[in-house]
């Protein structure tokens, strides 16, 4: 994939470094304070730096966020996963959902000042569609994907009319996806002449000012941003800017991050791993928020893996684990347990999703007997920078040992894991995946054709087909049976244990106001303010 070819030069002068933090980490003044004097500059913590500036493509949660700030779709997600307008002030479905047509706001202008018009929108769409581009959701609207785009018209400056070739009920879910980058409509010259993305001119409350690589990335105030009425809902509804610039600081050490959150340095330190929450409750200028998020932690299972290929295996690991006590030590008691791919705050968790299995060791030992395992070591793959990670990987060693499966732990770091992951070279990996604001997504994460998508663990033809079902039809009585039944089957395949949806932490300092997570796991910068 591209990296962007954007300089990293900073575009102020460096004032004298002083030394802060428990790991003594050597940063310099200008990344902590405004150059200018009386501008109010808001400043944020990242654990590691993004991956690239073209939204959707090589990303991860961290790229989301900064971005999330700075490009803007035709619609969005409100806060419980539903479609919004956004730069669309209204559509229509036609052609048995496979036309839809997108009347655009007329105030909306990119950050280099130009007038947003229909012409932009088509060339995103391009964009994204080029094979160079290795937009993430290719698979699903691309050339060969699920549900593809054909053709995008532009019948006047404000309209654009999207032709699919095939009827796609949830095609406003697909491209307000989180790892779409929202399909964020850019302007074209986010573009050299040389045809190598420099970085995002988007519509956002926030444009694009440096990144200087593994130090900080600068945001900026665009005046001219066009706000949509109302309050902030999701990543649509009303967007203020309310500080002059944002900083997204990288301090991967916990221990810093946390220190310069004590002193100051920074304002806001949000995704904190839970076993620091105690380390910041009740300090003093410091404010502590919890917020449930759509996302998973789960045991993945090699079902192509010679060992883990018998059925009868999966279920007696699944009926080993204490779901509730590896949540509540794994998590340090901030999230509740939840063995279905559905997120317990979704809409569609109703008493079938609700139901946490209890282990019974009695039934794992005559399951494991009936298998073809013959005490073989099976090794289950971690990391250290997401320590639920790890922990649950100590956890789950041990909870199977009774029953006579013996694991064993490799640590990776977490490139290494996800080099593992993509080609589903693995038996067992504790892993995450990010929030996905409906259950057909969630489900996609496990299901796939295992021969073009080796990361999927689940590819039998009855999962295969539920999931198309349920990408075919928007209306939720419709819907429910279907997630009901991939629910069961999920249960019954063991293909991955879902363990539980992770509970958001964030903390601020108390004159940080506004500020407040969602279920999307994104960090949301607009209406948030300096008192």
């Amino acid at each position: 994939m591209r990296r962007s070819n954007l300089s990293t030069s900073e575009s102020v002068t460096t004032l004298h470094s002083r030394l802060w933090g428990a790991a003594a980490l050597l940063c310099t003044w200008s990344i902590f304070f405004p150059l200018a004097y009386g501008q109010k500059v808001l400043r944020a913590r990242l654990n590691s730096d993004i991956m690239s500036l073209d939204p959707g493509t090589l990303r991860d949660d961290n790229t989301d966020s900064v971005l999330l700030n700075i490009v803007e779709g035709l619609v969005g997600s409100r806060e419980d996963g539903s479609i919004g307008p956004m730069l669309a002030s209204q559509w229509t479905v036609t052609d048995n959902a496979k036309t839809f047509t997108f009347k655009l706001r007329p105030d909306v202008h990119f950050h280099n000042g130009a007038p947003l018009t229909s012409s932009d929108v088509r060339w995103s769409f391009q964009h994204y569609l080029d094979p160079a581009t290795h937009w993430r959701c290719d698979a699903y609207v691309g050339r060969d994907g699920s549900t593809p785009i054909v053709a995008v018209d532009t019948p006047d400056p404000h309209t654009v009319v999207v032709h699919l070739g095939k009827p796609a009920a949830l095609f406003l879910q697909t491209i307000a996806r989180a790892e779409c980058g929202n399909t964020g409509i850019m302007h074209p010259d986010s573009v050299g002449p040389d045809g190598k993305f420099r970085a995002p001119i988007g519509t956002g409350p926030f444009m694009f000012g440096t990144w200087k690589r593994n130090q900080y990335i600068q945001l900026l105030r665009f005046p001219q941003y066009s706000s949509l009425p109302g309050p902030r809902d999701g990543n649509i509804g009303g967007k203020h800017a309310l500080v002059d610039e944002l900083r997204f600081l990288i301090i991967p050490d916990s221990s810093a991050a946390r220190v310069a959150l004590l002193r100051g340095s920074i304002d806001v330190m949000d995704n904190i791993d839970a076993s620091e929450l105690d380390s910041l409750r009740g300090k003093p200028g410091i404010r502590i928020e919890l917020t449930t998020a759509m996302d998973n932690y789960v045991l993945l299972l090699q079902t192509n893996d010679p060992v883990l290929r018998d059925v009868r295996l999966r279920q007696a690991i699944a009926l080993c684990i204490d779901t509730e006590g590896l949540t509540r030590v794994a998590t340090h008691g901030t999230a509740r347990p939840n063995n279905s791919p559905v997120p317990s705050v979704s809409p569609y968790y109703k008493a079938t999703e609700a139901v946490i299995l209890k282990p019974d060791i009695a039934r794992a030992r005559e399951l494991v007997k009936a298998s073809t395992y013959r005490g073989q070591l099976i090794t289950i793959i971690t990391n250290r920078r997401y320590p639920q990670d790890f922990d649950a990987a100590v956890l789950v060693q041990a909870m199977v040992q009774p029953a006579g499966i013996n694991l064993e732990i490799e640590t990776l770091d977490w490139a290494g894991q996800l080099q593992r992951y993509a080609p589903g070279n693995y038996q067992m990996m504790a892993f995450g995946f990010s929030a996905r604001l409906d259950p057909s997504y969630n489900f996609a994460t496990f299901i796939g054709d295992k021969a073009t998508e080796p990361r999927k663990v689940w590819d039998t033809p009855e999962a295969r087909e539920l999931l198309a079902k349920s990408l075919q039809t928007n209306d939720p009585a419709v819907r429910q049976p279907i997630f009901d039944e991939l629910d069961r089957l999920f249960r019954r395949d063991v293909p991955a244990i879902v363990f539980y949806n992770s509970s958001r932490i964030a903390a601020t300092r108390t004159n940080v106001v506004g500020y407040k997570g969602w279920v999307a796991n994104e960090q949301r910068f607009w209406d948030v303010g300096l008192q």
